[in-house]
């Protein structure tokens, strides 16, 4: 009998009758499929972790580990979890094939079986492993791409933010009258070029810390805050930006609401919320942010009467570089970091909004954040 090819898929053939296992081997040489027997559940398990068949042929009634225990330990290794079982047995009740596919196999032939269906069985299976393969090997180089990318962004943005701040130190000593006396428009120039480069900033701050959550690397450092408080301090960050451009910003944040929270990380969330109401919510847009005690703790909003937001786009505009297609407008990475900054203080956050109909942007945080997992050594 000539032999299979070295690369012909391996079939792994259990049965506790070596008889059995002799037939379905010369069998499936015959057909160019390299082959290896196992005569036990045990020993089918070890071969499998070893070797990796392509696919395996399973009897059910067997000593010690049955056909079905086999499969389900198959199942359960991640090793092993992809390949294909055919169970092989003289069983043909329902209840037995029922048992057969809630062990995880992937078909039920009864003996005696007919060799063409077998064969049919087996290479369609294997053709439908082939793609999964494919599809799996395709997956981990696109992961490998996108880990690569983003090493390479977070370099990149690393070595912007020295330049990036030393190029608004020096703005703000024009500004602060150390290069002498400015007229009013260069004030006024220097001051957009002042603002337009702390957005620049923001983006670079949002895209370190971006990673350093996903990655769960970023510690809180919780302390008790007065929301009301602090809603009021980061909108007067805005206020100047809002009169400018003819937008209005109003905030409702009653006195005596508390959380407990990383204030240097819920001021970016703020932030990130108030600016991208400003920047996408279209000339004179009025943004009213707004803060209420809740059941689950504490519920700020940030109000627009602006464009809106599609509601087929309200859970893509929390992904990294989202866009909203409706104008073609991107969230960037702003909406990204409150989402993951709110949900490391143990809360959620999300957006009610349509079309023409302005958005409402609400975040809950409980009292208290989660206390953090320990730390490995």
């Amino acid at each position: 009998m000539t032999q299979p090819a070295a690369g012909a898929p391996l079939l792994l053939v259990v049965d506790d009758e070596p008889a059995n296992v002799d037939v379905l081997c010369d069998l499936l040489q015959a057909l160019d499929y390299r082959t290896v027997g196992a005569a036990g559940g045990e020993a089918a398990l070890a071969i499998a972790r070893e070797r990796r068949p392509d696919l395996v042929l399973l009897d059910v009634m067997m000593p010690g580990l049955d056909g079905y225990e086999v499969c389900r330990r198959l199942r359960a290794d991640p090793d092993t979890a992809g390949i294909p079982v055919v169970f092989v047995t003289a069983l043909s009740g329902p209840d037995d094939r029922v048992k057969g596919i809630e062990a995880g196999g992937d078909d039920f032939l009864t003996k005696p079986f007919s060799r063409p269906v077998l064969v049919a069985r087996i290479r369609s299976l294997l053709r439908l492993k082939e793609a999964q393969d494919r599809l799996a090997d395709s997956y981990r180089r696109l992961r490998e791409l996108e880990e690569l990318k983003d090493d390479l962004t977070r370099m990149v943005v690393h070595d912007l933010k020295s330049p990036l701040s030393g190029i608004l130190g020096s703005l703000e000593m024009v500004l602060d009258g150390d290069a002498g006396p400015l007229a009013p428009a260069q004030v006024r120039l220097l001051r957009d070029a002042q603002e337009r480069g702390g957005d620049v900033l923001r983006m670079v701050d949002n895209l370190l810390d971006l990673s350093r959550l996903e990655e769960s690397a970023v510690r809180l450092q919780p302390r008790e805050l007065d929301v009301g408080r602090l809603l009021r301090e980061v909108a007067g960050d805005w206020n100047v930006r809002a009169e400018r451009e003819g937008a209005r910003l109003a905030v409702e944040g009653p006195a005596g609401v508390g959380v407990r929270a990383d204030e240097g990380m819920l001021r970016r969330v703020l932030a990130n919320l108030i600016g991208n109401a400003l920047r996408h919510g279209g000339p004179g847009v009025a943004v009213r942010v707004s803060a209420v005690r809740a059941d689950d703790g504490v519920k700020v909003s940030v109000a627009d009467n602006g464009r809106g937001v599609p509601e087929a786009e309200h859970e893509a505009i929390f992904r990294k570089y989202g866009r909203v297609q409706a104008d073609g407008a991107s969230s960037g990475l702003g909406l990204t970091f409150c989402k993951l900054a709110v949900e490391a203080h143990g809360g959620r956050i999300w957006v009610q909004s349509r079309p023409g109909e302005g958005a409402i942007f609400h975040f809950v945080l409980p009292p208290r954040p989660p206390e953090p997992a320990a730390s490995p050594a």
